[in-house]
């Protein structure tokens, strides 16, 4: 080989392996952090980052559900069963920052107290632990961390409250726990961590908002969202054009439909200072209940 030959071959490979010693660099490196999180962590007090490190977005495509869940140190997701009732184990979707889609494929739920434990598919790391304190103070100032309404972060959002009182609730006769908070609980909440504001212990589950309406207005919307009949109207998709279901059929909804989900949006938009959350004793029940299927 000739010695210019030989350099430029030898240059030629040299540059080779810069790419591919740059490429690998790259593969090794740490997912880049989006700037909102990074406002979000460095702005956060000491006990409050690994609450913000351990709530996920969690999504169930069939129902177009949202909502909050949030990491244990066992490796698994707390959230409500009323987030994830409509999808498998396996269709559920959670975003955590950074990092990949993370997917499950095993879940428990129950639907009297409103709780679900995930079991993610791939080993996670870090997550919070179920506080020792079963009955806050009244007037302990707690918060969550999660997705209220139409937002999806990246980073959560925070909302501050305090203990107001303690209520009843279940199904089937089952008594529940709730913590009554002060605080702007929104639907996409329901699922986040509560906490005290000075530690990132877990002392209960965000679940519900108290209610707007009385009940019987709530069930004239519900009848009115299930009426098909009178004029059919196409739903159009994000491009604006008319939007199909999973079989290929045109999505329509009737006027009183309409109607009917318009009066239920504007319900779930409406702020009021007044949430509620699991008590920390049912979720540990729970979760020692249902541990043997998520193994």
């Amino acid at each position: 080989m000739k010695p210019t030959v030989r350099i430029h071959f030898l240059a030629w490979m040299i540059c080779i392996s810069l790419v591919c010693a740059a490429q690998e660099n790259e593969r090794k490196s740490p997912e880049k952090i989006p700037t909102a999180v990074v406002w979000t962590i460095g702005a956060a007090p000491a006990a409050q980052k690994a609450v913000i490190e351990s709530v996920f977005l969690l999504y169930c495509p069939k129902s177009h559900m949202k909502g909050t869940g949030f990491l244990l140190t066992s490796g698994v997701v707390v959230t409500n069963n009323h987030v994830v009732e409509s999808c498998s184990a396996t269709e559920m979707l959670a975003n955590p920052f950074p990092g990949q889609e993370i997917r499950f494929d095993k879940m428990a739920v129950d639907r009297n107290v409103d709780l679900a434990i995930l079991h993610p598919a791939q080993s996670l790391k870090g997550g919070l632990e179920l506080g020792s304190g079963d009955n806050p103070e009244l007037g302990t100032e707690v918060n969550t961390w999660g997705f209220p309404l139409t937002y999806n972060g990246p980073a959560p959002l925070l909302s501050m409250g305090y203990v107001a009182g303690y209520v009843k609730d279940g199904a089937d006769g089952q008594e529940v726990k709730h913590i009554v908070v002060n605080g702007a609980f929104n639907p996409g909440n329901s699922g986040g961590p509560l906490v005290r504001w000075k530690d990132n212990k877990v002392i209960g589950v965000v679940v519900a908002k108290f209610r707007l309406y009385p009940a019987y207005v709530e069930n004239l919307i519900t009848v009115l969202s299930k009426e098909q009949s009178g004029v059919q109207y196409s739903a159009l998709d994000a491009q604006g054009n008319p939007a199909k279901d999973e079989q290929g059929k045109p999505i329509l909804y009737s006027e009183a439909q309409i109607v009917g989900a318009v009066l239920d949006q504007f319900y779930k938009t409406t702020q009021v200072m007044i949430g509620e959350a699991i008590s920390v004793s049912e979720v540990r029940t729970f979760i020692k209940k249902h541990q043997a299927e998520i193994q």
